[in-house]
């Protein structure tokens, strides 16, 4: 079998694959949104308020943007660094295979009531 061949039926039998899930549809897609959106503000207002933003010399999409221009912290990098080293071992439990149950449990924390799934927070 020769190289065009061969190339030839590899094209072929990718384009049945690609075809053959094409049609098909999920009952829960992601990109169908069933509830509408209703904006809690009118368009004027979105556009008063851009133009405002960009009145103040800040023009989010340019490529020089930096929002972080002027921030200014209020804790020092010492304080940074002892909070990150106190909350690394909770961190790394909470991120690890059990998601934190093992940790809760050995450090004796206790929720104030049952949870039980598909129990709203406030039962009533």
């Amino acid at each position: 079998m020769n190289r065009t061949t061969a190339i030839a039926i590899v094209l072929a039998s990718s384009a049945l694959v690609g075809n053959a899930f094409a049609g098909t549809s999920v009952a829960g897609d992601i990109s169908v949104e069933s509830t509408p959106f209703v904006s809690s503000v009118s368009r004027a207002e979105v556009q008063s308020q851009l133009a405002e933003y960009k009145k103040a010399g800040v023009n989010p999409w340019s490529t020089s943007y930096n929002p972080l221009r002027s921030f200014q912290s209020t804790k020092t990098r010492a304080q940074v660094t002892a909070e990150y080293r106190a909350a690394r071992d909770q961190v790394a439990a909470f991120t690890g295979e059990d998601s934190g149950s093992a940790y809760l449990a050995r450090n004796g924390v206790r929720s104030e009531a049952q949870q039980f799934a598909g129990q709203p927070r406030v039962a009533r």
